[in-house]
C-alpha cells in the first residue's frame, strides 16, 4: 500500500571517495547534473555525503582566509580556525558532511521524507544491511509519489484498505478522490473501524488529506453500563 524507499531510489550512484580531489568533485557534480553526491570506502560503506553547499562554502572559507592573513590577529576566534581549516580542505574526505545520513531500501518513503526534513538535507544514501551503499533517494524521487492520479489513489483504497484490510466488499464504502484529496462515505459496523480507516488510508501514496464522513451502526467505545453488584444478582445480602 506504501511504496519503499528500494522502489523510488536510483540505483546508477555517482560517488566519491575519500581521496577524490576538490576539483574531480566539482566536475562529478556538473557532469552530471547533480547538487551532492556520497563518499564512500574502498568496502563501499557510506562515510558523509558531499554538496555544492560544502564547495561554495570552502570557496568562500579560502577568500575569507586570504584576505585574512594581512590582518593576522595572536589569537585566533574559534570561528576563524574553522575558517582557516575549511580553507585548506582539498579533498572529499575533507569537505564532506559526516556522519551521514542514510535510510534502508524497506523503509517507507513517507519515513523518508521525515528523516530528510528533519535533518534538512536534499539526498539519502540508501545502504544494505551491511551499511554498503546500494543506491541514493533524493527530493525529487520522493515527491513522485504525489504524481499519481486521483483515480490511482481512489483504486488503491478501495482494494487496499476497503477491501484487504477491512474486509468489506467494494461497495461498501464509497471512495472519491479529488487533487490526492480522499472522502470515505459510507456506514461501517462498528464505530472503531472508521478511525482504523482513516490511517489506512493516509498511508496510500498520494494522499494529501483524508475527508471522514464515515458512520456507524453500533457504538463499542462505550460498552453497556452493567447493573451493580449486588441489587439485583445478591438480594439476599440486601435482606439484612
Amino acid at each position: 500500500m506504501s511504496r519503499t524507499v528500494g522502489e523510488l531510489m536510483s540505483s546508477e550512484v555517482v560517488e566519491a571517495r575519500r581521496e577524490t580531489s576538490f576539483k574531480d568533485v566539482a566536475r562529478l557534480l556538473d557532469r552530471h547534473g547533480i547538487s551532492g553526491l556520497p563518499v564512500v570506502d574502498h568496502d563501499d560503506k557510506v562515510l558523509g555525503v558531499i554538496s555544492e553547499t560544502d564547495l561554495i562554502r570552502r570557496q568562500a572559507a579560502q577568500s575569507a582566509h586570504h584576505r585574512g592573513r594581512w590582518f593576522r590577529k595572536p589569537v585566533l576566534r574559534r570561528s576563524s580556525r574553522h575558517s582557516a581549516t575549511a580553507a585548506q580542505a582539498t579533498t572529499a574526505g575533507d569537505l564532506m558532511s559526516t556522519p551521514a545520513i542514510t535510510v534502508h531500501p524497506e523503509q517507507r518513503v513517507s519515513d523518508a521524507a521525515r528523516v530528510m526534513e528533519r535533518h534538512h538535507v536534499d539526498r539519502l544514501p540508501v545502504v544494505d544491511e551491511e551499511d554498503r551503499l546500494i543506491g541514493i533517494a533524493t527530493r525529487r524521487d520522493l515527491l513522485r509519489v504525489f504524481l499519481r492520479t486521483d483515480e490511482e489513489i481512489r483504486r488503491n483504497v478501495i482494494d487496499d484498505v476497503v477491501t484487504r484490510a477491512m474486509c468489506l466488499p467494494p461497495h461498501a464504502v464509497s471512495v472519491m478522490v479529488r487533487d490526492g484529496m480522499v472522502t470515505l462515505e459510507g456506514q461501517l459496523e462498528l464505530r472503531a473501524d472508521i478511525p482504523l480507516a482513516l490511517q489506512l488510508t493516509w498511508r496510500v501514496d498520494g494522499v494529501v488529506g483524508v475527508v471522514n464522513s464515515l458512520t456507524f451502526r453500533i457504538d463499542d467505545t462505550h460498552p453497556p453500563e452493567q447493573h451493580a453488584l449486588g441489587r439485583t444478582s445478591h438480594p439476599r445480602l440486601l435482606e439484612h
